[in-house]
């Protein structure tokens, strides 16, 4: 039986690029999305019979236990992406609301320790699982810090850094390895949600390869953590940034 890869907000972006690429390289794929439905589905019919996609809010315990219960049925568990992930306008501090911070802790930080808790769960030898790996998708704003921008965005992704090092050396010894990686400036719809359509090219630019990066040049750094070829190597942050 194929491996099963679950990934988190899978719909659109790096999370559907590493869809695609999981597919093609034999596992079988659930992808998670919170709103975008149509991206969703038509991704996993594109996939074929080894794709479901399963709606849920990872910021929500009810709907992380849905996902998860979904995704068994696709048969054991081996990879947790903990890709889903939210940016906002471009704000100062000073200008942030509660209401935007609970928001975007919500989803990118409590989100990936409730789908990283429930990986656990069913991956550790401790609980009769067969080990795994959970690649958790960070961002070079938690190195940078995103002043001016989205410093609630960048806060959130320094968390995701200091989940992948802990969780790392409480479930090693348990077969599971966890890893993230950390995207530069990349061609997805999040630079649009941030009011900053034009980013890509003008960070992108500042990079030691002088360019912005692609989708799916991050799922392949993805999808090599999660593979055998890095069985040892965990509590890593791989920065896929270019060389910025």
């Amino acid at each position: 039986m194929s491996a099963v890869m679950l990934i988190t907000g899978g719909g659109r972006g790096i999370g559907a690029a590493t869809a695609r690429l999981a597919a093609r390289q034999g596992y079988r794929v659930c992808v998670n999305y919170r709103a975008d439905e149509r991206s969703a589905r038509q991704l996993a019919e594109q996939i074929g019979h080894n794709a479901i996609a399963v709606q849920g809010d990872v910021s929500i315990e009810a709907d992380v236990l849905r996902i998860f219960r979904e995704a068994e049925k696709l048969g054991p568990l081996a990879v947790l992406v903990n890709n889903a992930g939210i940016v906002d306008r471009s704000s100062r501090v000073e200008n942030l609301t509660a209401e935007r911070i609970q928001r975007m802790l919500a989803i990118n930080v409590t989100g990936s320790f409730l789908c990283a808790r429930e990986a656990v769960k069913r991956m550790s030898t401790k609980h009769g699982g067969k080990g795994g790996a959970i690649v958790n998708v960070s961002s070079m704003a938690a190195k940078f810090g995103g002043a001016g921008d989205y410093v609630d965005y960048a806060a959130s992704k320094g968390a995701i850094d200091t989940l992948t090092i802990g969780l790392a050396k409480e479930v090693g010894a348990e077969g599971i390895r966890v890893n993230a990686v950390r995207p530069g400036v990349i061609r997805t719809e999040i630079h649009a949600t941030s009011g900053d359509p034009g980013r890509v090219e003008r960070i992108g630019a500042t990079a030691a390869l002088q360019r912005g990066g692609d989708a799916e040049e991050v799922a392949r750094a993805i999808l090599w953590l999660a593979s055998a070829e890095a069985s040892y190597i965990t509590g890593a942050l791989l920065d896929v940034s270019g060389g910025r």
